[in-house]
C-alpha cells in the first residue's frame, strides 16, 4: 500500500536505487524528513512512475527540494520533462540533478540524454543546481569482471576516474542546503587509473589473476574517452578509493 503523502522538505526520486538510497540515507542521518519516490513498491515509498506521470504530483506536492536521482537509459529526458511539468505546478521547488562529467564531450547516447536534460532544466525556468560525477565504482567494475573471467583480459586504452556513490551522495546532500547555483563544479574520483590498471584491481581482489592486454579501440566514442573527456583531473573530491570499494564489495559477498 502506497503510505499517505505529507508535506516534506525534500524528495528524492529514484530513491531506492543505488545512488538515491544513499542519498536518503545521507539526508535521514543529518535530520531531514524525506519522500521517497519509486517505482517499485517499499516500505515507506511513494509509488510513482516518471515515464508516465502517474503519482508525480502528489510525490512533488509541499517539497521545497526535488533531488533528481531516478534515471533511464532510453527515457532519460522524459523523465525530467514530467518531474519538470510538476515542479511548475507544485510552487517552483529546488531541483537538483546529477549527470555525469563529459556528457558535452562524449558522444555517447546515455551521454547525449544526460546533456539534453541539462539543457531542460536550464531552460525551465525553475530554480536548479547540476551536479556532474565521474563513473561510480560498480559500473566500472561491472564493465570489467565479465573480461576477468576470460584467460586473457582485453581492455582498452583509456583511463576511468571512479567515484564512489556514498562520496557522490554526500556532495548532494550538502547541495541541498545550498541555494540553486546552476551547474556546479564536476565531482570526480579520487584516483585516474587506466583500464588496465582497474582490470588488474578486479583480477587480484577476486581471486582471478589473468594477462591484460591493452588495446586501441576505433571510433568517435572511444577517441573522446582517450581524450580524457570524461573525467576531472582538477576535481578529485571523492574519497574511497576503488580498491577499497573492491575489497568492501568482496568481503560484503563472501560473509
Amino acid at each position: 500500500m502506497t503510505p499517505e503523502v505529507v508535506d516534506v522538505r525534500i524528495l528524492v526520486t529514484g530513491g531506492t536505487g543505488q545512488l538515491g538510497s544513499a542519498v536518503v540515507a545521507g539526508l535521514r542521518a543529518a535530520g531531514e524528513e524525506v519522500r521517497v519516490l519509486s517505482r517499485r513498491a517499499a516500505p515507506d515509498v511513494v509509488r510513482g512512475d516518471l515515464r508516465t506521470g502517474r503519482g508525480i504530483d502528489s510525490a512533488v506536492a509541499g517539497a521545497d527540494v526535488v533531488v533528481h536521482c531516478a534515471t533511464d537509459f532510453l527515457h532519460e529526458t522524459t523523465l525530467a520533462r514530467t518531474l519538470v511539468e510538476a515542479a511548475r505546478w507544485a510552487g517552483a521547488p529546488h531541483l537538483v540533478y546529477v549527470s555525469i562529467v563529459g556528457v558535452d564531450r562524449v558522444p555517447l547516447g546515455y551521454y547525449r540524454a544526460k546533456h539534453e536534460t541539462e539543457q531542460l532544466l536550464a531552460a525551465s525556468g525553475l530554480p536548479y543546481t547540476i551536479q556532474r560525477a565521474t563513473q561510480f565504482h560498480g559500473l566500472v567494475r561491472t564493465l570489467l569482471a565479465g573480461a576477468a573471467r576470460l584467460p586473457v583480459v582485453p581492455v582498452p586504452r583509456i583511463s576511468f576516474q571512479p567515484v564512489d556513490v556514498r562520496d557522490v551522495a554526500g556532495r548532494l546532500v550538502s547541495l541541498v542546503s545550498d541555494d540553486p547555483a546552476g551547474r556546479v563544479a564536476d565531482f570526480g574520483g579520487p584516483e585516474i587509473l587506466t583500464a588496465a590498471e582497474l582490470a588488474g584491481a578486479v583480477g587480484e581482489v577476486s581471486g582471478r589473476v589473468r594477462r591484460i592486454v591493452p588495446l586501441k579501440v576505433p571510433g568517435e566514442t572511444f577517441r573522446a574517452y582517450a581524450g580524457g573527456g570524461h573525467l576531472a583531473p582538477e576535481h578529485r573530491e571523492g574519497e574511497i578509493t576503488f580498491r577499497e570499494y573492491l575489497t568492501e564489495h568482496a568481503r560484503m559477498y563472501s560473509d
